[in-house]
């Protein structure tokens, strides 16, 4: 047999990481503090702040999940080591539900048209987009999302387990069949949730490509995790030997497309509104013009694309763990950026400040609770799929018999 190609991590020894093992726990209890207080001191805030927070999470959580779809739609075999840690990403979207609950609770001091949809007469906007703006509406949506996020990933987990008991075609075939059909209701379901939880904080507006712009931003955050993650994981030990540099270029590469794709995501749905030149949609951005807005816009625009852009260009530097880590970071910083950039001028119109410390609060209650139930959930089964059928081919391990013998049906062998 033909041997795997070299690993990355082959060399180095395994992290310490026994004083981390708190971090979630502490997290959960400093951001629950912060946000029992923030209830008490301004309700409306925390519904922003609550909303900005778990929209960033979100991403993440949808973005596995997209990946997970996109490995079994495409037969791929260089994604096989990294779609068990995809997996357990994407089952905490169930636990979206839960943490749903306090938006669901606030809404009503958030979205504006939930107060005017109660008078006689509603504006245009509202009338425009009956029966969906209405409050039975938002809360059905939502619905719809959670049944959605509840079904696809859990089974697709399950028969990702099914296949590691019983290796049979029966399971690769499922997963096919339910990403397929998934796919459909992932583009429904995220499209409705960045409709209804984000742009509805200002009713007036639309665009057709907002479901778009979440699903790029998803997309590229989760890509960056899903690298720093793997690279983690083979140090220590669980994918050592499995996972190989093609990964991580292939990863890296992608990371790079969403980057282009993100930015033309963003530029046309500003170009195309501002060429327009209509009331009921430039309002968006002259909102996002003033006080410290703009020079949020600028950060976005240079940190958000040119930045990881130039640095995703050469080839070798998609290898290197410090300047992949730095992207990482960087990544987590622009899409919450970003995310703000669109939540909260709404409650902020000035951004004097743009980040506010109930942002930061949730923001560590949501990460350590999500943090903890999946490293919680990670070494619950094997980090690998034990029997998939594109496994051997991801190590590049390849039976020479079976070569000599599809050669020489081909005509290719002597």
């Amino acid at each position: 047999m033909s041997s795997p190609s070299k690993t990355s991590n082959s060399g180095l020894q395994p992290l310490d990481l026994s004083g981390w093992r708190n971090a979630p726990t502490i997290l959960m209890a400093v951001g629950g503090l912060g946000v029992v207080a923030g209830f008490f001191v301004n309700q409306r805030q925390l519904g922003f702040s609550w909303l900005l927070a778990y929209m960033f999470f979100l991403c993440l959580c949808v973005g596995s999940w997209a990946l997970v779809m996109l490995h079994h739609l495409f037969d791929a075999s260089w994604s096989v080591p990294i779609r068990r840690v995809c997996e357990q990403m994407s089952c905490l979207l169930p636990w979206m539900t839960v943490l749903f609950i306090p938006i669901a609770l606030l809404a009503p001091k958030m979205y504006e048209w939930m107060i005017l949809v109660n008078e006689k007469h509603p504006d245009h906007a509202i009338r425009a987009k009956f029966p969906l703006f209405t409050i039975p509406g938002f809360y059905i949506s939502a619905a719809f999302c959670f049944i959605v996020w509840l079904y696809f990933p859990r089974r697709l987990r399950y028969w990702s387990l099914k296949q590691d008991e019983t290796g049979a075609v029966e399971c690769t075939y499922k997963m096919r069949q339910l990403s397929c059909l998934g796919m459909v209701f992932f583009a429904l379901s995220v499209t409705l949730a960045a409709i209804m939880w984000i742009k509805a904080l200002q009713h007036e507006w639309f665009s057709t490509m907002f479901g778009v712009w979440y699903f790029a931003a998803s997309m590229w955050t989760t890509l960056a995790t899903v690298y720093v993650l793997i690279r983690l994981l083979e140090r220590q030990g669980p994918l050592r030997g499995v996972v190989h540099e093609k990964t991580y270029y292939f990863i890296g590469s992608i990371l790079f497309a969403f980057t282009v794709f993100y930015a033309y995501v963003t530029f046309a749905q500003y170009f195309i509104i501002w060429n327009a030149n209509m009331p009921e949609e430039t309002f968006f951005y002259l909102l996002r013009e003033r006080g410290n807005w703009w020079g949020v816009g600028m950060i976005i625009i240079f940190g958000h694309f040119f930045l990881p852009f130039l640095l995703l260009l050469r080839i070798d530097w998609k290898l290197k763990l410090p300047m992949m880590f730095f992207l990482f970071v960087w990544a987590w910083l622009m899409n919450f950026t970003d995310m703000s950039f669109n939540i909260t001028p709404s409650v902020n119109p000035l951004g004097s400040p743009w980040l506010h410390w109930m942002d930061l609060a949730s923001l560590a209650f949501i990460g350590g609770f999500l943090a903890k139930i999946f490293v919680k959930n990670l070494y619950s089964s094997p980090m690998v799929p034990q029997k998939d059928p594109r496994f051997a081919e991801s190590q590049e391990i390849y039976v020479e018999a079976e070569v000599r013998g599809a050669a020489a049906k081909s005509g290719g062998g002597r």
